[in-house]
């Protein structure tokens, strides 16, 4: 079997249905949705892109999009890394490293500093993934930053090289 070629896509309106789908999939599947994630998911354009955060899109050859993550301002010049998911199709393919590499690439863009995430010890396979690819779970990011959704257990802060030349 051949792997399909990835892509990565910056977020346009016409995607916005596609980061809502992807993220209530993974989310649903696990947790349940919470206010902070529907207000996000509904509003993709107010709620990051505007603020000055990024969203990305991994397309997979002959499947179409199959994942999205966010990156969304926090305080200074900090910034989450949050809504990201793989749709269950696109499992097995590296999408998610695909689309975590660049989203640390965009970071870097962005002047992120630090780059954090929050997640759940249920997750073990992304935690797996953010640790591969240079993430530290740090107890100062979920003392300051945790308390933003219920089912955060898990903080972590990129410790990795970030770099800073567009992609």
């Amino acid at each position: 079997m051949t792997t399909p070629r990835l892509t990565i896509r910056a977020f346009s309106d016409d995607l916005a249905p596609a980061f809502y789908d992807i993220n209530a999939e993974w989310i649903e599947a696990m947790f349940v949705l919470e206010p902070v994630d529907r207000e996000v998911l509904m509003n993709p354009r107010a709620r990051i892109i505007d603020t000055g955060g990024a969203i990305l899109f991994v397309e997979a050859e002959g499947l179409g999009v199959v994942g999205t993550g966010a990156l969304r301002p926090a305080s200074g010049s900090a910034f989450e890394l949050t809504k990201m998911g793989v749709t269950e199709t696109a499992r097995g393919l590296k999408a998610g490293e695909f689309l975590l590499a660049a989203l640390i690439a965009r970071a870097g863009q962005l002047g992120a500093d630090p780059l954090y995430l929050l997640t759940n010890r249920d997750c073990a396979a992304a935690i797996h993934l953010y640790e591969k690819l240079g993430f530290a779970h740090d107890a100062g990011i979920m003392q300051t930053y945790g308390a933003l959704y219920q089912r955060a257990n898990v903080a972590m802060v990129y410790r990795g090289f970030m770099p800073r030349s567009p992609l």
